[in-house]
């Protein structure tokens, strides 16, 4: 055997002879956090490598049905923008359920019951408005008050996946509900495109007032943008970027051991480092957030917004008047 053709051979070996393991990781994550949390957790996890591909969640998730399809899914973990999308993959019994040791740390409502996938942080949608506006909104329903025609826009829950959940928390609680979402359209609300599109008209000063994520508008803030955030006094909507194992990974412990490290006290403090809310209890909010305790979620059920996912874009396309 040649020089090279051993060396070569030795390259392929090696890695497996000293127990390496290579992840397959689908995520939605900007490219800059999904490398930080990869190299942190081969930090962590000597032996084990990542490869990882980013898209937003929708492609991905075009990607994985066709896989799937295929017979040949190529993901063992997913870290994808909300807890709805998961809950049908769980249905269709594309994951593999998992009770980590980490979950005694979060609350019952951020992770599924069976296991199929759990909450890695909070993204809050809030009210963002203009500080040259007239007023400051404190809730929700200031939001759809007369005063407010022609004021307020918003992200498109037919387009927005964070709108879609959005709306889908609000028409199930009390005192909102689709009566709200009525008050909105009659108020000539601006519900179009997604929350980059809110964030430059309140910014801009076209629309004093928004609905939009919280990160948007909080480092909005902090880098000088005549902008400010309420947590309103209803609570807030949220998705939660939930990790998941696929069903049938070829590897189950490493896959156990990266959701493990995103819901540790060290994953998630390297969520805060990245500029989110955590999604486990006693880990400080980042810098211009409240404290974890002081933010009220509204109720949400994932299972139920999966079913009423058509119908409810079905009826907000009907009380907007759009298509």
């Amino acid at each position: 055997m040649s020089r090279s053709l051993l060396a070569a051979t030795l390259a392929l070996t090696l890695p497996t002879l000293a127990g390496a393991e290579t992840l397959t990781l689908y995520t939605s994550q900007p490219n800059e956090d999904a490398q930080q949390t990869v190299d942190a957790f081969i930090a962590a996890n000597p032996g084990i490598e990542v490869d990882w591909v980013r898209d937003g969640t929708t492609k991905l998730m075009a990607r994985l049905t066709a896989e799937i399809e295929a017979g040949q899914p190529q993901a063992d973990v997913l870290l994808i923008a909300d807890t709805v999308t998961l809950e049908g993959l769980a249905q269709a019994g594309q994951l593999a359920a998992y009770a980590s040791p980490e979950e005694a740390a979060y609350d019952p409502s951020l992770y599924s019951a069976d296991g199929y996938y759990h909450s890695t942080k909070l993204i809050t949608t809030g009210i963002v408005y203009n500080t040259g506006a007239d007023a400051v909104p404190t809730s929700w329903a200031d939001l759809a008050k007369p005063e407010m025609a022609n004021l307020v826009a918003m992200p498109s829950p037919l387009y927005s996946g964070a709108a879609l959940i959005h709306l889908a928390t609000l028409t199930e609680t009390d005192g909102l509900g689709w009566e709200y979402y009525k008050a909105l359209a009659d108020n000539n609300t601006r519900a179009e495109g997604g929350n980059g599109g809110t964030f430059k008209a309140v910014a801009s000063g076209e629309k004093p007032y928004g609905v939009l994520v919280d990160y948007m508008a909080v480092r909005a803030k902090a880098e000088g943008s005549p902008v400010d955030f309420v947590f309103p006094t209803e609570g807030v909507s949220y998705v939660t970027e939930p990790v998941a194992i696929m069903a049938g990974t070829r590897h189950m412990d490493a896959a156990e051991k990266f959701v493990d490290f995103v819901l540790s006290e060290k994953g998630q403090d390297l969520v805060v480092d990245m500029g989110y809310i955590p999604a486990r209890n006693g880990v400080a909010s980042p810098e211009g957030f409240p404290a974890r305790d002081d933010i009220k979620l509204m109720a949400f059920d994932p299972a139920k917004a999966l079913a009423d996912t058509d119908t409810n874009k079905a009826r907000f396309a009907e009380v907007f008047g759009v298509q």
